[in-house]
């Protein structure tokens, strides 16, 4: 399937309410893959833009009382036009500020998709987990992968919806079949944003095809395979976090069908 050529024939538009740490990031990588990106978080538009867009990240990353009601209001007009919606729950586990927006955004909105690290997909799916900051806890470091895809299924199951626990193996499941993702590379932990515009690039996915698995599947694989490209040209020039940054947006707007399936290493299991 030519996903990667229709997006950029389809050009979807992006609705993110996403963090101002990573915002830059997160558009220029959606206009890399070749989607259309808005950020618009004020409660007096989100419904409208929502209206117009083809799917829609909401990320906790810098979570604040003003935008709280923005993302209930635009998750709920994604959910009455049926479109793609991707939650990425920044940090929760950290502080009772994000546990009680992330649990009522779960309750009063549905979710396509919760993309997160193990901590926090643990905490809600009601297994514990405790997040430092936006980074994983150390008892994430303890679980072994076997635990981390069965909380992932118990989250999926009870969210309905597709759930990627991003880490040295990505795990993507929506609780009956699970794929593991064994592209990428360490060096994307190195710079901030790369969950978050991992949940941008998700979101284009999505908005482009019906069979929601395989197209998180695909987009997961890609996020990794140009992590991977980058790594070698950051390499290559004896660069670091800032030269592989750069290079890491660029392979987005060189990734394509072919190179997923030549290099992508995903593993079904069920």
């Amino acid at each position: 399937m030519q996903i990667l050529q229709h997006l950029r024939d389809t050009k979807p538009l992006i609705h993110c309410i996403t963090n101002y740490v990573t915002v830059n990031d997160v558009a220029n990588v959606l206009l890399s893959l070749g989607a259309s990106p808005v950020m618009a978080d004020d409660e007096a538009e989100v419904k409208q833009m929502a209206s117009i867009a083809n799917a829609m990240l909401i990320n906790i990353g810098t979570l604040n009382q003003r935008t709280i009601n923005s993302m209930l209001k635009a998750a709920k007009k994604a959910n009455k036009l049926s479109l793609p919606v991707v939650l990425d729950p920044v940090g929760v586990g950290a502080t009772q500020l994000r546990n009680e927006t992330a649990l009522r955004l779960l309750k009063e909105a549905k979710f396509t998709l919760i993309r997160a690290n193990a901590s926090e997909i643990s905490f809600l799916a009601g297994q514990g987990g405790k997040t430092k900051g936006v980074d994983a806890g150390d008892s994430e470091l303890l679980k072994g992968l076997e635990l981390n895809i069965q909380t992932a299924k118990i989250l999926a199951k009870k969210q309905g919806c597709i759930v990627v626990s991003s880490g040295k193996i990505d795990i993507i499941t929506d609780g009956k079949q699970t794929a593991l993702c064994k592209n990428g590379h360490q060096m994307m932990s190195n710079i901030t944003g790369s969950g978050c515009m991992q949940g941008a690039v998700l979101a284009a996915f999505l908005a482009i095809s019906n069979d929601k698995f395989q197209a998180v599947v695909n987009g997961v694989s890609a996020f990794g395979i140009c992590g991977e490209m980058a790594f070698e040209k950051t390499q290559a020039i004896d660069g670091a976090n800032a030269s592989f940054r750069t290079f890491f947006i660029d392979e987005f707007s060189k990734i394509t069908d072919e190179k997923i399936l030549l290099n992508g290493c995903i593993e079904m299991l069920d």
